[in-house]
């Protein structure tokens, strides 16, 4: 029978922030992350998004007014919540309850974005005090600096304690 490292007292690191570590105006930002043509083939491809645009070279530059291979909005998104999720969430986010996405411009092959994070909403939740719930505005960026996403999550996250909010019966 061997040592339980989780209970040896080492500390664990890269563990997610808890609801009270995300008062409403914090920000952070995620490192970059290079969208190449491979990702967006395997993205198209596992997700059924068979659009021409995106499988079909000929169709790019004979017929579309888009100069590069083009990414879905979809997969920036989600490199987004992969790089969010890495770095901010690991055991401490429970749930993605809602979001409003706007793409705001065209990402490509090369391109390297990364996302800037604001909270802009934060309440434990009533039901379950040993959580809180988190909106942010994430700002998704290029290498060149246009903004290309612009999306508001609310989440469920852990908290340290469940202590009710200041004037909460």
């Amino acid at each position: 029978m061997g040592l339980d490292r989780r209970k040896s007292g080492m500390e664990t690191v890269g563990l997610g922030f808890c609801y009270e570590d995300l008062p409403v105006g914090r920000e952070f930002r995620t490192i970059g992350r290079t969208v190449t043509e491979t990702d967006i083939t395997n993205f198209v491809s596992v997700t059924g998004m068979l659009e021409v645009l995106f499988i079909n070279s000929d169709f790019r530059e004979k017929e579309s007014n888009i100069d590069g291979f083009a990414a879905p909005g979809a997969l920036v998104y989600t490199f987004m919540e992969g790089l969010l999720t890495q770095s901010t969430m690991q055991h401490t986010g429970f749930a993605f309850l809602e979001m409003e996405l706007k793409v705001l411009g065209p990402t490509f092959a090369g391109d390297t974005i990364h996302c800037e994070v604001e909270v802009i909403e934060s309440r434990r939740s009533k039901s379950r005090p040993n959580r809180g719930l988190v909106r942010t505005r994430n700002r998704v960026f290029k290498q060149t600096g246009e903004q290309v996403l612009d999306y508001t999550p609310l989440r469920m996250i852990k908290a340290r304690t469940a202590d009710k909010e200041p004037g909460e019966d």
